[in-house]
């Protein structure tokens, strides 16, 4: 039984990913825009928020709209862009993460570059791109096209500056049935590859905020947030970071054969200053 998502192992598109933020000047063809909207993620799951996508067109607001998208000179070349918004629900941001990573690893998977952007664009003018509503929220969007190898003074500085090469260590991410003992790869067993393939995730600034609790059957995913940095942002978008990790883990390990869901199981765990109960994974069956 295949259960690759993309064609390919999903570990190898994420290890392909990379956040690109110079582009071609080269449009997306009708056929690979009808590709990315037909795999537009339609399911609710895991926190039963609604996610509604849309592509936009760059040229097209530019020169006939009164709309003037802008990413305040970050992303240059694109042409089309990635949108999508959340119903305003509880465990919205985390299922904002989910579904829009699986969107980035699609777009990956067939060639295109992406690059997250959560404070670099213009909200007013890509809110009116997509018709967002008053019960809706747009954390993120992303460029989607075809990568530039010659990158911009300004994205090799970026780059550079979040340190986007640099992953925590297994030792300060992952523990075992507390937050005082480290989970050692052995006794990860099968779920060792979509725990690497969760450190791999990308995140805001490239903190890495998700911590996670092997208990028993179970995986307790915790937020650690950054002191002051959600204050900083219209969103928190380390609650996306969030949802991002789990698309990884939860990817890999059923591309693995691994037959898990997610639910709200707080294991009571004491959890350190800062950080907070997000959600958790148990194998279905034991």
């Amino acid at each position: 039984m295949n259960n690759q998502l993309y064609g390919a192992p999903v570990s190898e598109i994420i290890k392909r990913r990379t956040s690109v933020r110079t582009y071609l000047d080269q449009p997306l063809t009708a056929e690979m825009k009808a590709k990315l909207v037909e795999f537009f993620p339609k399911t609710t799951e895991p926190f039963n928020v609604t996610i509604r996508f849309k592509l936009i067109e760059n040229d097209a607001a530019q020169s006939g709209s009164p709309v003037k998208l802008g990413t305040y000179g970050v992303i240059k070349g694109a042409k089309t862009f990635l949108a999508a918004a959340a119903e305003k629900k509880e465990k919205n941001l985390e299922q904002f993460g989910y579904a829009f990573e699986k969107m980035v690893l699609y777009a990956t998977s067939v060639g295109l570059g992406t690059c997250w952007l959560g404070g670099t664009f213009k909200k007013g003018e890509f809110a009116k791109a997509i018709g967002l509503t008053a019960d809706e929220i747009m954390p993120c969007v992303s460029p989607v096209g075809y990568p530039d190898r010659r990158k911009s003074i300004i994205e090799s500085v970026m780059r550079y500056t979040a340190r986007s090469d640099n992953r925590k260590s297994w030792d300060e991410l992952f523990f075992d049935q507390d937050f005082g003992n480290h989970l050692e790869k052995t006794d990860a067993v099968i779920y060792q590859e979509p725990l690497e393939m969760l450190r791999l995730a990308p995140s805001a600034s490239n903190k890495q905020p998700w911590r996670v609790i092997k208990e028993n059957n179970k995986y307790h995913f915790y937020l650690e947030h950054t002191k002051g940095y959600a204050k900083l942002l219209a969103y928190d978008l380390q609650k996306v970071d969030m949802g991002i990790a789990m698309c990884h883990f939860e990817l890999t390990a059923k591309e693995a054969g691994i037959d898990g869901k997610w639910l709200d199981s707080d294991p009571g765990i004491k959890i350190p200053e800062n950080t907070e109960y997000t959600v958790s994974w148990m194998e279905k069956g034991k």
